[in-house]
């Protein structure tokens, strides 16, 4: 067996209440889309339905490991992905997330977990040392997150012994994903997001809780002598990169708050604007000063990481008191400048129940933000609101509107639609900050114009992290660029877009990218399973992985030029203020030439493209629908 690999895969039946133990795909298919994001979308093309209902039972959810996780050694190799079509955006969408869980899968012997159709009642899997039991879950029905993988350890420590039981680690939904909120997460060790997309939601239509998993067993690595040399020269980059040695480790993700406001691209008030006058309250200096605690977050750090970027806080005080992961950056900014909301006691809040609960926080606060423009603008009934003060920079409307939204109560019915839907049903459409209905993050890509191409072309719909062009556009990482140029970034875009889709599927976190590159890629995977793959081979596979996705855009919507495009408000109205004023998003002058280095025509593979990745496959099945351009 090739290295990296556990060799099998879990295929669960929920209909007929079986589950069956299948072997990986053949060799030349794991090398052509590694594992992770990129097996998920070869799983996907080949298993669902590309017009199928994402709540219905002909969509399917696959829980993925990649060949790196779980390899002791590897920097950053605790990751793992879930793979569905989205009930957000309808597109394929994968969704990434740390912590320990995914080790925890591979160790108990599978590499990957795919949940087919509908149970007739709640279930759960217990997934020990390659033996797999489909439990009852009705008891854990209406259970937030955090009961849920408690008794789940309650109910397993007489089995397997207590000491044992505490190291189970449960990836479960809560109360959003049952009631199928479009943005409802999947939720792993109690404060660990695969976040985006409504994944939740895919798995509360299914009936399907949680997932608890234990193991011991361990992935080989195929050459023991230049793993050692690789993974020597990867922590010596990453101790010698500021980024990830020093301002991730010391502050977290939370460190971006002043550095992107002070570059004028920190949305506020449902991107009006890219300055915040309260971003100091909200900062990652004063969450560290005033609530981080040091000792659980060291504890809290993902499988394998060297950079420990996890917080862990506790607010003491009245009304918000609490605790829990994170608040991460991108959670600061959807609940803190997007909603005009300065406490972070208050976010921090918000983010502990977006955590119980099983919620996206990037939709929520953002929706939430999407939310209070309407109600400004006067779209919305006051009785909708059950006399909430929803308004600009309203502790108290944030916390709240979580709880409705999970429920879907009142207004949260409408707010667990998306921002989107909510926009669109009270005719105001241009309001929703949104890229193929999903909520843009932390960014006005207005002051960053590889980052609006990149929000724009983004295959899951509005992401920072199919190519995070703040890297080269503001931190200066590999080196820095002009952000208001639009020279030269289709093709940093595309670059970044390719490598990241292989980060996905090796499934290692995208902070190394900080610190190592393509080459490094390259070299770890080489060196774990024992094929010789080059740096061309890797951005050959991510380009493989995106055209893949694509494809199955344009059969699942008719995917195009029509929606690779941003939301009016970034396109013509300049920036009002700081470093970026007077900036609009000038994505004309990059999208064709995007196309022209894709081998796409208006936004569509051509088969020329697909045949020359090996897609003939697809290239047919597009043809078969009369959706192949030229």
């Amino acid at each position: 067996m090739l290295g990296g690999y556990m060799g099998r895969i879990l295929r669960v039946n929920l209909w007929r209440n079986k589950y069956y133990i299948e072997p990986l795909p053949p060799e030349t298919v794991l090398r052509s889309w590694i594992g992770g994001r990129g097996l998920g979308v070869y799983l996907a093309l080949k298993e669902i339905d590309p017009k199928a209902d994402p709540l219905g039972p002909r969509n399917k959810a696959f829980v993925m490991t990649g060949p790196i996780t779980g390899v002791a050694g590897v920097p950053e190799s605790g990751r793992w992905c879930s793979v569905t079509k989205s009930p957000l955006t309808d597109t394929i969408h994968d969704s990434q997330s740390g912590g320990k869980f995914g080790p925890e899968l591979k160790f108990a012997g599978f590499d990957a977990v795919i949940l087919e159709d509908v149970s007739e009642k709640p279930v759960y899997l217990w997934i020990h040392d390659g033996k797999v039991e489909i439990r009852d879950a009705t008891h854990l029905w209406g259970k937030d997150v955090h009961a849920t993988t408690d008794i789940i350890q309650e109910e397993l420590a007489p089995e397997i012994g207590r000491d044992e039981a505490k190291k189970i680690k449960v990836l479960a939904i809560g109360p959003a994903g049952e009631n199928l909120v479009r943005f409802a997460a999947l939720i792993n060790d109690k404060s660990r997001a695969a976040g985006r997309g409504g994944h939740g939601a895919v798995w509360g239509s299914k009936k399907i809780k949680a997932i608890a998993v234990r193991g011991h067993m361990k992935p080989k690595v195929a050459k023991e002598e230049v793993f050692k040399e690789v993974v020597a020269k990867m922590v010596k980059k990453h101790r010698e990169s500021p980024v990830t040695s020093e301002g991730l480790p010391k502050l977290g993700t939370a460190i971006l708050v002043n550095i992107i406001n002070k570059a004028g691209i920190f949305p506020t008030r449902n991107f009006r604007t890219g300055v915040f006058e309260g971003a100091e309250k909200i900062s990652g200096e004063t969450l560290a000063e005033k609530y981080l605690d040091k000792k659980k977050s060291i504890e809290e750090s993902c499988w394998g990481c060297v950079i420990t970027c996890a917080r862990y806080t506790k607010i003491k005080n009245s009304p918000f008191s609490g605790e829990g992961g994170g608040p991460e950056y991108e959670t600061i900014w959807a609940f803190g400048a997007q909603t005009g909301t300065d406490n972070l006691e208050a976010i921090s809040k918000a983010n502990f129940l977006c955590n119980e609960l099983g919620l996206d926080t990037i939709s929520m606060g953002h929706t939430i933000g999407t939310l209070m423009e309407l109600v400004e603008m006067g779209k919305i009934p006051p009785e909708k609101l059950r006399g909430l003060n929803v308004k600009w920079g309203s502790p108290e409307a944030i916390v709240e509107l979580v709880w409705r939204t999970a429920y879907r109560s009142g207004i949260g019915d409408e707010l667990a639609e998306g921002s989107w839907r909510l926009a669109n049903k009270y005719g105001a459409p241009e309001v929703s900050m949104s890229v193929r209905k999903q909520e843009l993050p932390a960014y006005d890509p207005r002051g960053a114009q590889g980052h609006g191409l990149a929000y724009a072309t983004s295959n899951r719909g509005g992401c920072h992290l199919r190519a995070y062009m703040i890297s080269p556009e503001v931190l200066g990482v590999p080196s820095l660029v002009d952000r208001f140029s639009t020279k030269g970034k289709p093709a940093l875009v595309k670059e970044f877009q390719d490598v990241f889709a292989v980060i996905d599927s090796m499934v290692v976190c995208k902070f190394s990218s900080f610190a190592i590159w393509d080459e490094d890629y390259a070299e770890i995977i080489s060196a774990v399973t024992g094929w010789d793959i080059s740096k061309e081979e890797v951005h050959r596979i991510g380009e493989r992985i995106y055209n893949a996705e694509r494809a199955f855009n344009v059969l699942s919507f008719g995917d195009g030029r029509e929606y690779d495009t941003l939301p009016k408000r970034l396109l013509e109205e300049p920036m009002p203020e700081g470093p970026a004023k007077g900036h609009v998003v000038r994505l004309n002058e990059m999208l064709d030439e995007y196309y022209k280095l894709r081998g796409w025509i208006d936004g569509r593979p051509t088969r020329a493209k697909l045949e020359e990745l090996g897609l003939k496959w697809v290239a047919d099945r597009l043809e078969e629908e009369g959706l192949l351009p030229g």
